[in-house]
């Protein structure tokens, strides 16, 4: 007799996701590498691999890290009044370091908000 998984609701896959995690299980990793996910999960064999998250967890870092860093810039630009080639140190690498923490734990949930509505990424295809 086969195996039935329950499917895990929208809020724990993504939560999974969020923490690099299998959406299915929430045991092994959903992540190779930095960025790349893996085939199967090691866990509970669920294929992962052909799911495309493509552009949107870029988007979404760009718009959490600019939401995060504008405001904050802002208010120490009125409160301090650093020099010029402070802000252009801080920022700068301010910016890059939450775009870089950000990045994997986005593209984590976004792998588990698609892998609980059942998409792979390849929905739309041959529009000409």
């Amino acid at each position: 007799m086969p195996i039935v998984r329950r499917r895990a609701s929208k809020q724990s896959a993504i939560a999974r996701g969020l923490k690099r995690r299998c959406p299915a299980c929430g045991h092994g990793r959903a992540f190779a590498g930095y960025l790349r996910q893996v085939d199967d999960c090691a866990n509970c064999g669920e294929h992962l691999g052909h799911i495309r998250a493509d552009d949107f967890p870029p988007y979404l870092t760009i718009f959490l890290v600019g939401h995060l860093i504008v405001p904050t810039l802002l208010l120490v630009e009125q409160n301090y009044q650093w020099p010029v080639s402070v802000h252009m140190v801080v920022w700068p690498a301010l910016t890059l370091v939450l775009a870089l923490i950000f990045l994997p734990l986005l593209k984590g949930g976004v792998l588990g908000y698609m892998w609980s509505i059942g998409m792979t990424g390849r929905e739309v295809q041959g529009r000409g």
